[in-house]
């Protein structure tokens, strides 16, 4: 099958439009959960050293397990939470926005698309209200009753809501799913963004449906030239969308590269255990992250690769230092000390099946993926 992933990109369409470097961020425990750790001023290490680019024209897919870190990736590109460290670059220029003006500017530069599209949406407001409000708030309101018409119209033929009139005045609860996400993206479009952050967009929609939204998010990248995040804990999905994905595990991202290359010869053992959890029918008695263990302690993290107590590829310089990011294909890397070491997965002297695992709130606040 033909995925999207496949298809090149038009000349001039890899500009990057948004870049974190080292982003970092950490929750405060409360004072409550402190006992429980015998420590003052811990954190949670939600997200630690992320680096990624976001290009015009491209798909770039955040995966991961629940807790991994995936959603605060993007809430902090879109500035949602104060980061920790690191830096945000909008088109190479360092940005930081504490709300006001210069959070409104930016915002209408980086959109946000949230996962649940029956809470994005205002119940008691219409579809009219609801991208009329965007419009006005971003001042992109044509003069006159008759522009601002036409500026709605297109808005819902570019989600694909046809003709515009059948949906204009419904309110959000006379609409399916897949329909309220279609204006949820509508809204989101009516800021003119140059970047979308869309947050496992499709993982609340039935099944029949996903795929429509998905190649809808796949037009408005060709179309408009959107550089566009997509998370997502389905694996297949963006390597049906993206051109790049990027694993991540534990907040740290373990392995990008082209989409194809991800998931056809993955390098990482996280991203290779990942990739046999998923459904496959030939497949008599996948393996999978069962067993293994759980996600780690984020409040407490393992030292070396956060992924080394689930490995089953573990030596003992995993559990010692955290291993760099190795190019092991043109842009494809994978932070492992089996690449480091010139070594593969048959070479390795495993250690020890580790023992199941507890977690203690491995995610940050809002963290749900």
């Amino acid at each position: 099958m033909t995925t999207l992933s496949e298809t090149s990109p038009a000349p001039g369409t890899t500009d990057v439009v948004l870049e974190a470097e080292d982003l970092t961020k950490h929750f405060p425990v409360r004072r409550q959960l402190r006992a429980l750790f015998s420590g003052d001023r811990l954190a949670v290490h939600a997200v630690d050293d992320v680096n990624l680019l976001l290009r015009r024209g491209r798909v770039t897919a955040l995966v991961g397990e629940s807790g991994s870190g995936k959603s605060t990736v993007a809430r902090l590109l879109a500035q949602l939470y104060p980061r920790t460290g690191g830096a945000i670059r909008l088109h190479g220029e360092a940005t930081t926005v504490r709300g006001g003006r210069r959070f409104r500017a930016y915002s209408g530069r980086v959109q946000m698309i949230f996962q649940d599209p029956f809470a994005s949406l205002n119940p008691v407001h219409t579809v009219r209200y609801h991208l009329t409000r965007a419009l006005r708030v971003h001042g992109r309101v044509g003069r006159g009753k008759l522009a601002t018409e036409e500026a709605l119209a297109d808005l819902l033929r570019k989600v694909q809501l046809t003709p515009p009139e059948r949906y204009i005045d419904k309110f959000p609860h006379e609409l399916s799913g897949g329909q309220r996400q279609r204006v949820a993206i509508a809204r989101a479009l009516a800021a003119g963004p140059e970047a979308l952050l869309a947050d496992e967009p499709v993982s609340m929609l039935d099944v029949s449906i996903r795929l429509g939204v998905l190649n809808l998010l796949a037009g408005l990248r060709e179309r408009e030239g959107l550089a566009i995040l997509y998370v997502t804990h389905d694996i297949a999905s963006a390597r049906y969308l993206a051109d790049v994905i990027a694993v991540m595990y534990a907040g740290q991202i373990i392995e990008s590269g082209p989409a194809a290359q991800v998931t056809d010869a993955p390098a990482h053992p996280y991203t290779q255990l990942l990739l046999s959890a998923a459904p496959d029918p030939d497949r008599a008695e996948p393996p999978s992250l069962r067993g293994r263990g759980a996600p780690p302690n984020l409040i407490r993290p393992p030292s070396g690769c956060r992924f080394h107590p689930r490995c089953p590829f573990a030596m003992a310089v995993c559990a010692e230092e955290r291993p760099a990011a190795i190019e092991i294909a043109p842009g494809h890397t994978s932070a492992c000390w089996l690449h480091a070491k010139g070594l593969s997965a048959d070479q390795s002297r495993p250690l020890a099946e580790p023992p199941p695992q507890q977690t203690h709130g491995s995610g940050g606040p809002g963290e749900e993926k």
